[in-house]
């Protein structure tokens, strides 16, 4: 059985990371824009700008929605992840508010619990999978099992010596095993949609400094944002060996521009909706007695 990955517009796959190349992040552009008018235009008029591009696109993606739920063919796992800051909670609800919400369901993953550890590292996102018909969101996702605890090797797990990561191959193991559950995702209806929202270190300080100006944004600060800016160089390069080891055919990864907020929040509506357009779905067709019945029920409540 043939295993294809998201059928999205032309432009998008620029920014898709090519299956077994080498990936160095800077040479991705993290203020990209879409229209070059947006570049003339000043910090509000851009914003604007922008905000009516993500109105539009949100109006596609629900429609998208509409049918994607209907057909229940395919299920949808967007899967986002990004440094501190990069805006996967705004992408997350500036995107999806225009969704039926019955349809949608978003888990942010904390630190592993004692009954996580217990088991392999895909066990607890295998549980909340979305059906055929819905769209799931995971906030952060397995990929922080070969991201964090590659920078922190003190939060990893702790496995017994035979399987650990002493072991010789152990994260190309890792590797292998993500990219065979996604092949299984893929193959058994689900769309995996992969998104790395990539900030510049110097607009990561930018915001930042922006929260702690503004005492509304205080409880989105946490000093731990300050402290792992540390790591910057550290975290870039475990980014860049989990995109060369795991963009497939099947479940690519898109490095997002997202230095502009609005534009990384219509870039991931545009994907979302071109990819779910590409499934070519249709809504489910009915025999004649089953219209009759909806014309004899219409009739019903019309007379009463």
């Amino acid at each position: 059985m043939e295993v294809n990955g998201p059928n999205i517009r032309k432009y998008l796959e620029r920014f898709i990371a090519k299956p077994h190349k080498k990936i160095r992040l800077k040479k991705f552009d993290t203020g990209w824009v879409k229209h070059e008018a947006f570049k003339a235009k000043s910090e509000e008029e851009a914003k604007q700008f922008l905000k009516d591009l993500l109105a539009k696109d949100r109006g596609d993606l629900a429609a998208a929605q509409d049918i994607l739920a209907a057909s229940r063919k395919y299920g949808i796992l967007i899967v986002l992840q990004g440094m501190d800051t990069s805006g996967k909670d705004g992408t997350i609800r500036h995107v999806m508010s225009g969704v039926n919400p019955q349809g949608c369901q978003v888990y942010s993953f904390k630190v592993p619990d004692a009954e996580d550890h217990a088991h392999d590292f895909l066990w607890r996102y295998e549980k909340v999978l979305p059906e055929r018909g819905m769209i799931g969101i995971f906030n952060r996702s397995y990929y922080e099992d070969v991201l964090v605890v590659q920078v922190h090797p003190e939060r990893m797990e702790d496995l017994p010596a035979a399987i650990g990561p002493d072991v010789n191959g152990f994260w190309e193991g890792r590797y292998k095993d993500i990219n065979a559950f996604e092949k299984h995702l893929v193959r058994n209806g689900t769309v995996v949609l992969k998104f790395f929202l990539n900030i510049s270190k110097e607009e990561q300080k930018r915001r930042l400094i922006d929260r702690l100006s503004h005492k509304e944004k205080y409880w989105k600060f946490s000093y731990s944002d300050v402290t792992e800016r540390q790591y910057w160089d550290q975290y870039m390069a475990a980014y860049e060996e989990m995109l060369e080891s795991t963009s497939t055919a099947y479940a690519p990864w898109f490095i997002v521009p997202a230095d502009h907020k609005w534009m990384a929040r219509t870039f991931v509506a545009e994907a979302i909706t071109s990819a779910i357009t590409g499934l070519n779905l249709s809504y489910p067709e009915f025999s004649e007695e089953q219209i009759r019945y909806f014309s004899e029920a219409k009739k019903q409540l019309e007379e009463e």
